[in-house]
């Protein structure tokens, strides 16, 4: 489906994307990695909107740089805007279906369709300068999707939804795949893709770090320090107890906040409470910052440099 061979892509000095090979078959994959590890740059590579400085780009077979024919079975779904605020999701809508080649009155039953899919049948009408960020969302999806292509290619989503938006489209995107279909989702956070696919490939620097299944990711965190932060009314106190505990391998305090590294995150979680009440200890806030995967990135970009 798409086949990528020692890509590279340079904005002058700065690397977008570097030496990245990679194949998929048909089927439904997460692109997961921090804000700014290349996602979106892959992503336009793989559409034909960037061309790359070194190495080849095919999807179905194919050069996706100014091909037409093969844009018609792409339906791509951007993390900018693009929006034209002055019409309404309808008429956008309706006309890119007539930029890809249907008539007017295809393109407005495609519209229609796409947009009750989506749930946005009863503001279609509406100027898209009146909608809220999820509505512009949704209708965004809408034109990705109202030409029934063959692969889904989506840059961050769920960005601005509500958690019912970002359960309805949950919904939209696993019949998508009932049907056969193929995707490419891209996202910053695990769940999100854990939501929609058990495949994953891991980007950070412009590289691909590892691909394989959600319990391949968990097993690569095996090991790795879990950073968590801890706002308290003594974080030296409370630094003090959990190193003389042994449970955390360092932690720093900055101000009201201690924050810990540990490879024993199920014992820290487990003994914290009878340690807080016995010390007298007040945590008002606690949470990890590997929620992101943040870690887990800097540590496969630490093994690749042979760090690790």
């Amino acid at each position: 489906m798409i086949e990528l061979q020692n890509v590279t892509k340079l904005y002058g000095k700065v690397i977008g994307v570097n030496d990245f090979t990679l194949k998929l078959g048909a089927g439904a994959y997460g692109l997961l990695g921090p804000n700014g590890s290349g996602k979106s740059t892959l992503l336009n590579l793989i559409t034909g909107q960037l061309r790359p400085t070194l190495g080849s780009v095919r999807v179905m077979g194919e050069s996706p740089r100014n091909n037409a024919a093969l844009f018609r079975r792409l339906g791509y779904c951007p993390g900018s805007e693009g929006l034209y605020s002055s019409v309404s999701a309808f008429e956008w809508v309706k006309y890119l279906q007539q930029l890809q080649g249907m008539s007017t009155a295809d393109a407005g039953v495609a519209a229609a369709n796409a947009l009750d899919l989506v749930g946005m049948t009863p503001s279609m009408h509406r100027s898209i300068s009146s909608y809220s960020r999820g509505m512009r969302q949704r209708t965004k999806l809408a034109q990705a999707i109202a030409h029934d292509p063959d692969i889904l290619i989506l840059d961050e989503p769920f960005s601005g939804l509500d958690p019912v938006g970002r359960h309805e489209l949950t919904r939209v995107l696993l019949d998508w795949i009932d049907l056969g279909k193929s995707l490419l989702f891209a996202s910053h956070v695990l769940h999100e893709i854990e939501s929609i696919t058990q495949s994953f490939l891991l980007i950070c620097g412009g590289r691909l770090l590892a691909s394989g299944t959600a319990e391949d990711v968990y097993a690569m965190m095996v090991g790795l320090p879990n950073e968590v932060a801890l706002r308290c009314n003594n974080p030296h106190a409370l630094a003090s107890l959990m190193l003389r505990e042994q449970v955390v391998d360092s932690a720093s305090i900055v101000e009201d906040t201690v924050t810990v590294a540990t490879k024993q995150p199920a014992r820290l979680y487990e003994q914290l409470p009878g340690w807080l009440q016995n010390s007298g200890i007040e945590v008002t806030e606690m949470h990890s910052a590997d929620e992101s995967l943040q870690a887990l990135f800097n540590s496969l970009m630490k093994m690749h440099r042979g760090e690790l």
